[in-house]
């Protein structure tokens, strides 16, 4: 790949992170319409339902490309109809003379189709490898996982001190990391369509659960899970997450026992918070199995859970994650009553992990398999 199809990738890389969490639940695509190695025209997928990133560019376009004319576009076009029509169709009749693909379709039932339809069409087609590749593949982590495996993605956030600590006591709000990697969760925040936290974290922390970005504030669908409804006072302030602008995209997982708690769930009712019931077993925990039927239910395609201990201790016990978020600061909380979580190498990670760094914290992340 030369330098000059790099950029022009990497390009339609950048305008597809324009739509960064909008697209739910199909990817996020960007295009680039390329004539003498000049870029002369642009686009990318806004939302589902609108049109897709190659259609986008064309119609930027607004003309039919030159003979020789080259498109660049994420991920592999779709080779069947469905609400905005086919990108195959459409790339075959403008006339292009050669499309470059950074990721294949993640459906097996699909993977290939588009580009084979393409060379059936008398179009050069190149797949690119290598970093760029990942990185083409790795923007849609949610929809790869979900489209494959026909349920929510599950991810877990820890910000966890050098000691494997996530509080100084029970009950008591603790600063893990700096400025940065709090910015970058604001940004993990934007991309999921839902937030998940535990009762403990509520009361002890009472959070927005918003994502608050320079482009201003957004709210996903704010999952609480709360067995015994204790997270709601029966008098007084509500926490955030039930008496904000926000309130009615937020969802109470509790115990069908706490119905019997008539003040607790009407102060709910009336904020506009939607209540699921789901069992509790006998350590006062969800199955996370069982979660995830319900919230797929509830049509999310994905979870970001900001772990207190239990959500995480219960999930690793389970199985139930598919990727983990690890910010590890350098600081310690020497103190025995300290919230320690399971160290990191209980999480069955790749061997290549993917790291960052934000000033004295680092981010370790990536998908867990369970069947090692």
């Amino acid at each position: 790949m030369s330098e000059i199809e790099e950029r022009h990738l990497k390009r339609a890389l950048e305008l597809a992170k324009k739509a960064w969490g909008e697209t739910h639940p199909n990817p996020m695509v960007g295009a680039v319409i390329v004539e003498n190695d000049e870029l002369v025209a642009e686009g990318y997928h806004a939302r589902a339902g609108e049109a897709h990133a190659e259609i986008v560019a064309l119609d930027n376009l607004g003309r039919l490309p030159s003979p020789n004319a080259e498109l660049y576009v994420t991920l592999e076009p779709c080779s069947t109809r469905g609400q905005t029509g086919s990108c195959v169709e459409a790339i075959s009749k403008a006339g292009f003379s050669r499309v470059v693909v950074g990721a294949l379709d993640p459906n097996p039932v699909h993977a290939g189709r588009g580009l084979d339809k393409l060379r059936e069409a008398g179009i050069e087609v190149c797949k690119v490898e290598g970093q760029l590749a990942e990185a083409c593949l790795n923007l849609n982590l949610i929809f790869n996982y979900q489209i494959v495996r026909k349920r929510p993605f599950f991810a877990l956030k820890l910000a966890v001190t050098k000691d494997n600590k996530i509080a100084e006591s029970h009950g008591r709000p603790s600063v893990i990391t700096g400025e940065e990697a709090r910015a970058d969760v604001m940004h993990w925040r934007r991309l999921f369509p839902a937030i998940a936290i535990g009762a403990g974290t509520v009361i002890a922390d009472d959070p927005c659960l918003t994502s608050r970005l320079p482009s201003g504030e957004w709210c996903p669908r704010r999952i609480i899970l709360d067995g015994k409804l204790s997270s709601v006072p029966k008098t007084g302030r509500l926490p955030k997450v039930y008496s904000d602008s926000f309130s009615k995209n937020t969802l109470v997982v509790t115990d069908k026992a706490s119905s019997v708690d008539h003040i607790r769930r009407t102060r709910l009712i009336e904020a506009g918070v939607t209540i699921r019931e789901l069992p509790l077993d006998s350590g006062d925990g969800f199955s996370y199995q069982k979660l995830r039927e319900i919230l797929e239910d509830e049509g999310l395609t994905g979870v970001y859970f900001e772990g207190g201990a239990k959500v995480a201790h219960q999930m690793l016990r389970e199985k139930a994650l598919d990727y983990l978020f690890w910010y590890q600061s350098s600081k310690t909380f020497p103190n025995a009553d300290a919230v320690k979580v399971p160290p990191l190498a209980d999480f069955p990670l790749p061997d290549k992990l993917q790291s960052t760094r934000f000033g004295e914290d680092s981010l370790i992340c990536g998908p867990l398999n369970f069947s090692h």
